[in-house]
């Protein structure tokens, strides 16, 4: 090991270390290159893309238009009373934030693998980076679905009706995010082994969608089929920022906490494996 002037140490060698030596001082030391890649993240997306981050606003418009059309005035599945517009809106922005970093997490080890294998830093630096980049596009889709929200409000829609529990917000993205991060370095810790896991990704969250009221509010299920959407920790969180922000379904403290702790549950043995994995990645990827 060898010594600066100023008798700091430039080297450290350490021993393997175990299961549960999760390096999070690293990441914090590590905070300059995490910011590097959130602003990568975020440019690179849209670089050579002629309408650039608009696609952040297009996306959940033709979305929530599509679901009113198909969902709404064909299908004909009830709204509890809310416009389409919105209830539709509502879904697909706090749906598209932890699908997106389910998505993006999942490739972790396969689109690094490169860096990985020539540098080191913390490898739970690059899942975290599109974590905090999706946040951008997260504030974007919510302050223009914040825009609708006061326009039918404020032209006197009767069933629009904001609540208190908009505070809530910022622990339900942090549900969302943790959901999310957990889900995707779980499978992209398998996928290192098992690239089956990365065709099924994009097919799984679909279906996924389905088992969450994104298109359907939760009083249209008939109650012997409730509780399985009931198991999906996205339901809550969900329905809690709907009813936040629209004062539509119900508020159930017992089901967020269920949320919560089946995020930290996710989130903790994500990164284990994830932690474990990294050491010996670069023999299998």
């Amino acid at each position: 090991m060898s010594k600066t002037s100023q008798d700091e140490w430039t080297l450290e060698i350490k021993p393997v270390s175990g299961w549960f030596h999760f390096h999070l001082k690293d990441v914090w030391r590590y905070r300059d290159l995490l910011m590097m890649f959130v602003r990568r993240d975020f440019v690179a997306v849209y670089k050579q893309t002629i309408l650039g981050p608009f696609w952040f606003f297009l996306q959940p418009i033709l979305t929530t238009i599509t679901f009113t059309v198909v969902f709404g005035n064909i299908a004909r599945i009830s709204t509890d009373g809310i416009p389409p517009l919105l209830f539709y809106m509502s879904g697909i922005v706090s749906w598209g934030y932890f699908s997106d970093c389910l998505t993006r997490t999942s490739s972790t080890f396969i689109t690094n693998a490169n860096i990985f294998g020539k540098v080191y830093f913390p490898r739970l630096v690059s899942p975290l980076s599109n974590i905090i980049s999706l946040l951008m596009k997260f504030g974007i889709q919510l302050f223009l679905f914040t825009c609708f929200l006061l326009y039918y409000w404020m032209n006197g829609s009767t069933n629009v009706h904001p609540n208190i529990y908009i505070l809530l917000t910022p622990y339900l993205l942090i549900l969302m995010a943790g959901l999310g991060l957990g889900f995707g370095i779980i499978v992209s810790s398998l996928t290192t082994k098992y690239r089956d896991f990365s065709f099924l990704v994009g097919f799984g969250v679909q279906l996924l969608m389905y088992a969450t009221p994104v298109i359907y509010p939760l009083s249209a299920l008939p109650e012997k089929y409730k509780w399985i959407v009931l198991a999906n920790p996205m339901t809550a969180i969900i329905d809690t920022f709907r009813y936040a922000f629209l004062g539509a379904g119900t508020f159930n403290p017992g089901n967020l906490i269920y949320s919560s702790v089946f995020m930290i549950v996710t989130l903790s043995i994500g990164i284990l494996m994830f932690n474990r994995v990294e050491k010996t990645f670069m023999d299998t990827v």
